[in-house]
């Protein structure tokens, strides 16, 4: 089919490498204009972008779609489907319409459930026992389009966000492909999302990522594979900032924050409900390292308080 592809992150170039493989017609490829990026803030093509150069694909990158000088380019490609996929950018009806069978959005969540910006990481943080991909006929709403066809994919307990998304893409990556197979039958049989279930899925924000000892052992462990790698979960040690990457939920007790156990056997801090174990930390300025190094380094020892500078 002679396809527009829109997509930014890694999740989208999945996709789009998966249609190129398929032997579509990728007639252009939109995505977001190339942004600072790195400890130099030099202007880094996305993901998207740097594949279709690899392929020799047309490359539109425009800041807004809402002119027709700026729709312009996606009307003249005459497209049979437009295939979105986090690319950033709202379509307005006028560019949803220009392709001759519509626009398909490759979603990260079982609709109506975690429609928005963030579906992995808030599937996780909810503790969700599965989610997926769901093959959407876009309309103007915010994920509201009718749905074609959904892929279930389930959450492990060492999930986090990087995991699951890479699950996430080579579902996605697999499920447009079926799906422009049997599109007339897919598009015949469209279903209209359930009223019910609806939940959002807001965009991450840094101020989440402050961990409260007070919740449960089961919650942080999810807030920190949800927060992972962004904005990651965050602590204080001695009044400076502690990342804490991995952990895992055991049975314990003690004073929310408070660390009850300090030797070879493992680094325990007690929460609202139970006790985590912490496994991969970083310090404020230092790399990444098993909990076993930060405790050789001093400094931590039973009755240490973690969130507090004591």
């Amino acid at each position: 089919m002679k396809l527009i592809f829109a997509g930014t992150p890694d999740f989208a170039a999945a996709a789009l490498a998966a249609l190129i493989e398929a032997g579509h017609e990728i007639a252009l490829v939109l995505t977001q204009p190339d942004r600072p990026s790195g400890r130099g803030m030099k202007l880094t093509a996305s993901p998207v972008k740097q594949l279709a150069l690899q392929h020799g694909l047309p490359v539109y990158q425009p800041e807004k779609l809402r002119s027709p000088e700026q729709q312009a380019p996606v009307a003249a490609i005459a497209a049979e489907v437009m295939i979105v996929a986090a690319y950033g950018l709202i379509l307005p009806q006028a560019v949803l319409d220009m392709p001759r069978l519509g626009c398909l959005n490759i979603h990260g969540s079982l609709l109506p459930r975690w429609r928005g910006a963030a579906p992995i990481q808030r599937a996780i943080l909810a503790g969700d026992a599965e989610t997926g991909i769901t093959i959407m006929q876009m309309d103007a709403g915010l994920d509201t389009g009718d749905m074609l066809s959904m892929h279930p994919v389930r959450i492990e307990a060492t999930d986090n966000a990087t995991t699951l998304h890479d699950k996430l893409a080579v579902a996605g990556a697999a499920a447009v492909v079926d799906a422009l197979a049997e599109l007339p039958r897919l598009q015949a049989a469209r279903q209209p999302q359930p009223p019910e279930g609806v939940t959002y899925a807001e965009k991450l924000r840094k101020e989440e990522s402050q961990i409260d000892w007070q919740h449960s052992a089961v919650a942080l462990d999810r807030m920190i594979r949800a927060f992972n790698p962004f904005p990651s979960a965050q602590t204080t040690l001695a009044g400076e900032a502690l990342k804490i990457w991995r952990a895992e939920p055991v049975s314990g007790q003690g004073q929310p924050g408070e660390v009850i156990q300090a030797d070879r056997h493992g680094l325990l801090v007690a929460t609202g409900d139970g006790v985590l174990k912490l496994l991969e930390v970083q310090k404020a300025g230092g790399k990444r390292m098993d909990a076993a190094a930060l405790l050789a380094g001093g400094g931590i020892t039973v009755g240490t308080r973690l969130g507090g500078d004591a």
